[in-house]
């Protein structure tokens, strides 16, 4: 095997260099004759503005002027190297030329006719001894009149001459190019085969054959990117959770951004730290995500994402939600049922019976009026259940909870449903409530209003408890941050900020403390 990797990398290398040598010839005459374009434009304007030039072509002695014009002309043709300068009158009579016997004879070349039009230009004429760069002056008089045109031209050297000129450097080059191409050859034959741990290419298409069948017979999403946001791997799973279309073969190498606008995978290349069961809504689907950053010899080389559909967990956790305020909403109702029984009881014993149903018809009306606008107005049975359960838990803990009866909620944002609806209720109210439990104060009140028109959704909860202070304000959404000394806490509105990012929403706190708390939450639908 390495010799057949040493004699193919040297062909290639061989090859290389020709392919490299026939394109750098290209670019050198190419450059030349641009270099040799800009001096001969150059020279052709000095001579141009020569104050003899200009003096001798407007004399009408034309032998007198061509015995002054032509030596200093000749002069700046010897410096500059040119190949020739023509000065040439209106009436195209050349005034100096390298054969002086060209000297008063009239140019009948085309190619002046933009230069006697005021005209600065380059060209290239192809002749017997090969290309000549020409450039075309105007020389301009007294008053801003032409009175004639300066011809200034280069030879282009050939292929064969350029290479002439430098055959003891090409000679050099290709040796030492012969030398280190073999030398090259033979290191990195023995680099490869260290590289492929001794492996034959065959054993190594099949472990890659192996690992990408093993990715795709895994049940969760992986996808992984190297320090370049190219995608290193793309299993079906992720395909099929994140409803990708194209087959994961033909995605190794793009740019994540550009098959998952909204991927959040480059950010742990940045923050170079695991994020471990991060909810994200990636694609227009809602994932779990474990993202960690991939490293080699210490080196972060890229970032790999675990994930699984949120759907199927979603309904289990909507359903263990429900059930959770079900158990409260039960406990709470025993309690306050217990309470109103012994109230009947103590009204029946003492023989006040109109009382007793004048409080029946009272409880019940209620809860009548309640139940019917929560029905009415709340739209989604989950967030009834709950705004139900929570105003009969604020009656047991001395606190009431209003709810605006202009309240209306009939349809949700993008990328948000009633589970985080819950969570956002939930935990607003609840936080109303921990504000308001060790007020010294004997009206508490957490008021609740959901407006929603055809373009924006809002929801207020305010409370009249303790507030906070401007500290406390810049870093309760920070996850773990609590000002209650007790576990778990410091999440709630942490998910909060969450839901309002995903729905695009928009989220301001007014608190003032010992006066109370309002978060409003704005969504745009």
């Amino acid at each position: 095997m390495k010799g057949k990797i040493m004699s193919l990398t040297f062909f290639i290398l061989i090859f290389s260099f020709s392919i490299g040598g026939t394109f750098l010839l290209g670019f050198v005459i190419n450059d030349q004759k641009e270099k040799l374009s800009d001096q001969a434009l150059l020279v052709a304007k000095t001579v141009s503005q020569l104050p003899e030039v200009k003096a001798y072509i407007s004399n009408d002695n034309f032998d007198l002027a061509t015995r002054h014009i032509n030596p200093v002309v000749d002069e700046i043709r010897d410096i500059n190297g040119a190949q020739y300068i023509v000065v040439l009158d209106m009436e195209r009579r050349k005034y100096s030329h390298p054969n002086t016997a060209e000297i008063g004879e009239t140019s009948q070349s085309g190619d002046l006719n933009a230069a006697f039009s005021e005209h600065y230009y380059t060209s290239i004429a192809r002749g017997d001894q090969g290309d000549m760069v020409r450039a075309f002056v105007p020389v301009m008089g007294e008053h801003g009149k032409q009175i004639g045109v300066v011809v200034a031209g280069y030879n282009v050297l050939t292929i064969g001459e350029l290479l002439k000129s430098i055959q003891k450097e090409m000679l050099i080059t290709i040796l030492l190019s012969l030398l280190f191409s073999a030398w090259g050859a033979n290191t990195l034959g023995r680099h490869m085969k260290k590289q492929m741990f001794g492996l034959e290419p065959h054993e190594i298409a099949k472990m890659y054959v192996e690992r990408t069948e093993t990715f795709n017979a895994m049940h969760e999403g992986i996808i992984a990117i190297d320090k370049d946001l190219k995608i290193t791997i793309f299993n079906e799973k992720a395909c099929e959770i994140l409803c990708v279309t194209e087959r994961p073969s033909t995605l190794i190498g793009k740019k994540i951004s550009d098959v998952l606008p909204d991927t959040r995978l480059p950010e742990i290349l940045e923050l170079d730290q695991p994020i471990y069961n991060r909810e994200l809504y990636i694609n227009a689907h809602s994932i779990m995500s474990n993202r960690i950053p991939i490293e080699v010899n210490g080196e972060t080389v890229g970032a790999v994402a675990m994930f699984k559909d949120r759907t199927e967990v979603k309904k289990l956790a909507e359903e263990l939600t429900g059930v959770k305020a079900f158990v409260q909403a039960l406990r709470v109702q025993t309690h306050e049922h217990k309470n109103k029984l012994h109230t009947i009881a103590g009204l029946l014993q003492l023989g006040h019976h109109e009382q007793a149903l004048t409080y029946l018809t009272q409880v019940k009306e209620e809860h009548d009026e309640v139940t019917n606008f929560l029905n009415e107005r709340i739209k989604n049975e989950n967030i009834s259940g709950l705004l139900l359960s929570k105003i009969s838990y604020a009656k047991e803990q001395g606190i009431t909870l209003e709810i605006d009866r202009a309240s209306r909620l009939t349809t949700f944002p993008v990328n948000l449903d009633h589970h985080d609806f819950v969570i956002l209720f939930g935990n607003l109210i609840e936080n109303a409530f921990d504000a308001l439990r060790d007020m010294p104060i004997e009206e508490k009140v957490v008021h609740v209003s959901v407006d929603e028109d055809d373009d924006v959704l809002a929801i207020l909860v305010s409370d009249n408890g303790i507030g906070m202070s401007e500290d406390v304000k810049s870093r309760i959404f920070s996850n773990g941050y609590s000002t209650k000394d007790k576990k778990n806490r410091g999440i709630g509105l942490y998910l909060i900020k969450e839901i309002v990012n995903k729905g695009h929403g928009d989220i301001e706190v007014i608190s003032e403390p010992n006066k109370g708390t309002s978060f409003l939450l704005t969504f745009y639908l």
